[in-house]
């Protein structure tokens, strides 16, 4: 399924944890996250019942695309695309390559293959930003669209179809 995951619910399965993203779905099934949002971002994240999905959609070498829309705390520049897109020192590693366009003054979209701990907020950080807004509005070809904070949805045959096509050759199982 696909789920909004507003600003403040923590992307864990842990009951005992307040705010968390099982107890705010309140789905019938057993489900449970792919992937992570930090707790003040929002937007999409995909949740299942299929253990086996998660490893192939995540693992960074099958360069699976999560796209973000970002704000930040002063006026963005052409040497801060620059760096963001080719990598950024941080967490002892370089970022990936990854794709950067300004959409305002202050909101940029970036585009990531990996997803390394707090990976945009350290980012941005590096670069001497502040990330104020993190918004994921699109994991590989499902695009968050008009569900809003709190909304979930099932993923649709297309999308499904699309998804198990694009994992083939990771290693795990294929949606069902």
């Amino acid at each position: 399924m696909a789920y909004h995951k507003p600003v403040g619910i923590t992307c864990t399965t842990e009951r005992k944890v307040k705010g968390n993203i099982i107890d705010a779905i309140r789905h019938k099934q057993r489900i449970f996250p792919i992937g992570r949002l930090d707790k003040p971002s929002e937007g999409l994240i995909f949740l299942t019942s299929d253990g086996d999905i998660v490893n192939k959609i995540l693992r960074a070498e099958n360069a699976h695309e999560k796209e973000y829309l970002v704000t930040v705390n002063k006026t963005l520049n052409k040497y801060f695309v620059e760096q963001m897109s080719k990598g950024v020192p941080i967490l002892d590693t370089i970022t990936k390559p990854c794709k950067v366009s300004i959409q305002n003054r202050l909101i940029f979209k970036i585009i990531l293959t990996q997803g390394l701990n707090r990976q945009i907020r350290r980012m941005c950080e590096h670069l001497g930003y502040e990330v104020t807004k993190l918004k994921r509005t699109r994991i590989m070809n499902v695009h968050l669209g008009n569900l809003k904070p709190r909304q979930w949805r099932n993923l649709t045959q297309k999308e499904m179809a699309e998804i198990n096509k694009a994992i083939t050759n990771s290693k795990g199982s294929v949606i069902c």
